[in-house]
């Protein structure tokens, strides 16, 4: 029972893809936030001690910062209510299944996992597969 998902019956899993492609940066940890990165229409900026990591749009990016390029995301549609556990799991555990490597992103609202372009339509396969209705 503790590896169950559990997700209310009513929660329509649906997924939003993005057209664009990403990149996911490492800048040193004491960066100030690059301008470049906040012209993304979808941006993501994470600082820890070790590290700073940037997820923006690919061609922002100027030369010599290093990056990760080629992903795709998918975005579950609505807004995720704190109380639901599993969400992550059931989209993780079915692509890991199938040998597609993600990188995840949380926001108060939802969440976002980015594909490999390469992989992109592995995971979509995978995805619909297991009940997900992928968007877009």
């Amino acid at each position: 029972m503790d590896n169950e998902i559990h997700v209310r019956q009513d929660f329509r899993m649906n997924l939003n893809l993005f057209e664009k492609t990403y990149v996911i940066c490492r800048l040193p940890p004491d960066s100030p936030i690059p301008e470049w990165s906040m012209s993304s229409g979808f941006f993501s900026i994470t600082r820890t001690i070790e590290e700073f990591s940037i997820v923006c749009e690919m061609g922002l990016v100027p030369e010599g910062v290093k990056a990760e390029s080629g992903w795709r995301i998918f975005q579950v549609e609505g807004t995720l209510d704190f109380s639901l556990t599993g969400i992550l799991a059931s989209i993780a555990n079915p692509l890991a299944d199938a040998k597609v490597s993600i990188f995840a992103i949380s926001t108060f609202d939802t969440d976002y996992v980015l594909v490999k372009q390469e992989s992109l339509e592995k995971a979509r396969e995978a995805l619909t597969k297991n009940g997900f209705v992928v968007l877009n």
